[in-house]
């Protein structure tokens, strides 16, 4: 699956209006959207999508801003798309982040930094399959 990728547009960005801006920057840098749904995430689902973090001191504040609000939930379609995809959005802290990534026109802080991108094909792959069926990718 090395050509595909999973992104969310996360509550703050939805909350704030960005949608069509992010998908904008997704699709001219050469993606092609092959599965979209907006959705929001339960607690529950939040903590089962995020649940490698469980231990980590910052997944309860986590699973409740990922089910604050609605989401944009994609799968990505480019050549080298984790690695593309992941240096379209930029560095998790948007003060670290280069100019003219998403992170950077519009995350405001590490906590709500606008999109997620999967960190590797196998992930990709996971949470793809969390979000979609078959049927829902073309």
């Amino acid at each position: 699956m090395s050509n595909r990728t999973l992104t969310m547009i996360k509550p703050d960005a939805m909350k704030r209006g960005y949608a069509g801006g992010i998908l904008d920057m997704m699709i001219n840098g050469g993606f092609r959207v092959v599965a979209l749904k907006q959705l929001r995430l339960t607690a529950e689902k939040a903590g089962e999508f995020y649940a490698v973090h469980k231990e980590r001191p910052f997944y309860g504040e986590l699973v409740e801003f990922m089910s604050s609000g609605p989401i944009i939930a994609a799968i990505l379609e480019k050549e080298n798309a984790v690695a593309d995809f992941r240096k379209l959005i930029g560095a998790t802290n948007p003060v670290n982040a280069e100019e003219g990534t998403i992170r950077k026109k519009y995350a405001t802080s590490v906590g709500e930094n606008a999109v997620h991108g999967s960190d590797s094909d196998e992930n990709a792959k996971i949470e793809s399959d969390f979000f979609f069926s078959a049927l829902e990718r073309f």
